[in-house]
């Protein structure tokens, strides 16, 4: 069975851009095209779409408000969306671990764009996607509630409640829980801005720790300073977060 795709893109171009696109992948199937959100609703009543690939800016609707009422199915249709530049869109979906389309984009990157979506669709992942798409669409929290974590062909929604400390990984942060550890691809940096600054505090240019598991703060036997936390774990503390640190613990 093809997957089956409908393109999204008030532009001609970019429409022909996608299809040609696809035809070079014999597993894809495009169904239809539209050059509105209005259209894509009259396909999308009409037909099966396993993968929607959605332009943002359109006259009319917009690809987001065609995002938000898919959101409210149950098992919504995976979304690729396309934009041109703009640093906060995309830093939202990743957050949110949502796929976008960076025009004009590359054959190498439409190409990890369809094994994401191929590999979510294989592992039946709809419901979890719907989740996650429902958490970027909804109006938006002060602070991030759970993250959106995707790995090889899914999606899992964790809880930041659950979340006891966060460690840095490259271009990853590993999510230390109670009982086991997952790794989420964000940067800590920007995983850090979405956070409730009055839960969580940096300790370290590599450690975010969640306030309330602070037990004390000691030496580490090399002059420096490390946090015992209420798990049992030690986490370094740098002189740059020192003095915040010990605000903290003296609060």
């Amino acid at each position: 069975m093809k997957i089956r795709a409908l393109i999204v893109d008030d532009e001609e171009p970019g429409r022909i851009n996608l299809r040609y696109g696809l035809a070079a992948h014999g597993g894809w199937e495009v169904a239809a095209e539209c050059a509105s959100a209005a259209a894509a609703r009259r396909v999308l009543a009409a037909q099966e779409i396993d993968v929607l690939f959605l332009d943002i800016q359109m006259p009319g609707d917009s690809g987001l408000a065609l995002a938000r009422e898919l959101a409210a199915l149950e098992a919504p249709p995976l979304v690729v969306f396309a934009t041109a530049y703009n640093a906060h869109a995309i830093e939202a979906f990743e957050v949110h671990a949502l796929d976008y389309l960076l025009k004009p984009f590359d054959d190498q990157r439409l190409a990890q764009a369809l094994a994401r979506a191929a590999a979510m669709l294989e592992q039946r992942q709809r419901a979890a996607y719907g989740r996650a798409l429902r958490a970027f669409s909804a109006p938006a929290p002060a602070y991030l509630q759970q993250l959106n974590v995707r790995s090889v062909g899914r999606i899992e929604c964790v809880q930041v409640e659950e979340v006891l400390w966060i460690e840095a990984a490259g271009n990853y942060v590993e999510l230390r829980l109670a009982q086991r550890r997952v790794l989420h691809r964000v940067p800590l940096r920007r995983l850090e801005q979405h956070l409730d600054p009055a839960q969580f505090l940096r300790v370290h240019r590599s450690a975010l720790v969640r306030c309330r598991e602070i037990a004390r703060l000691e030496k580490d036997g090399e002059g420096g300073s490390q946090l015992l936390l209420r798990c049992g774990d030690r986490v370094a503390v740098s002189e740059r977060y020192l003095a915040a640190v010990k605000a903290r613990v003296a609060a």
